[in-house]
């Protein structure tokens, strides 16, 4: 028996129809994830044209050099996904499995270099409600932005968390030879997610990062 047979669910009837149906769940689900997010940078920018100076302010705050890095290193896991699904396209295995181990290996490296920022924001009193310190006329509306900044890349990172635990299931399943060239939706939905990731977080880079040292 074929594995498009084996893992074809009863409610489908063939096994393009099952591709096509979960690709459009998951895409349902992307639109939504981007609609939240959309509302939350939507609130930033306005927030943003309101006290120019005091986010612009607080972004200086941030770790540009660390920002940078963690964007190199999003980039590069989402080539690395990218390839291992190809490599299961093409019928492969073994290189895609280690492909996705680096792609979780950087996640986690994301999430470490974000802990460590959050870290030292602590320490120097940029967390609102925990540890704020900061003093003057732009201390207020600088909390805002550091409200907004740790609520957005928080989220942010929760979905690279759970983007990481799916990639480490995807390793094990391409690893136990559960995918191959006829089938492999689940590593291409998984895939999929890893990309939006990716993306949100060019958004974010620019707009936390970037936006108090232009000009």
């Amino acid at each position: 028996m074929s594995t498009d047979t084996t893992m074809l669910a009863q409610q489908f009837d063939d096994a393009a129809q099952q591709r096509d149906a979960s690709a459009l769940g998951m895409w349902v689900f992307l639109a939504t994830e981007a609609l939240f997010l959309g509302v939350l940078f939507a609130g930033y920018t306005v927030c943003r044209v309101r006290f120019p100076e005091a986010f612009a302010a607080g972004s200086r705050h941030t770790d540009m050099l660390l920002g940078t890095i963690e964007t190199a290193v999003l980039l590069t896991s989402s080539c690395a996904v990218a390839l291992a699904l190809r490599d299961v396209q093409l019928g492969g295995r073994r290189i895609a499995v280690w492909l996705l181990l680096l792609t979780a290996a950087l996640g986690l490296g994301f999430l470490v270099m974000h802990g460590f920022e959050y870290y030292s924001e602590y320490r120097e009193g940029l967390m609102p409600g925990i540890h704020y310190t900061q003093q003057g006329p732009l201390a207020a509306p600088m909390q805002l932005f550091f409200c907004l900044y740790y609520f957005i890349t928080g989220f942010h990172s929760l979905h690279v968390g759970i983007g990481v635990i799916l990639l480490l299931v995807m390793a094990r399943r391409t690893h136990r030879a559960q995918f191959n060239a006829q089938y492999c939706t689940p590593l291409e939905l998984s895939a999929l997610y890893w990309h939006l990731v990716d993306i949100v977080w060019i958004f974010v880079y620019p707009l936390v990062y970037l936006v108090g040292r232009a000009g």
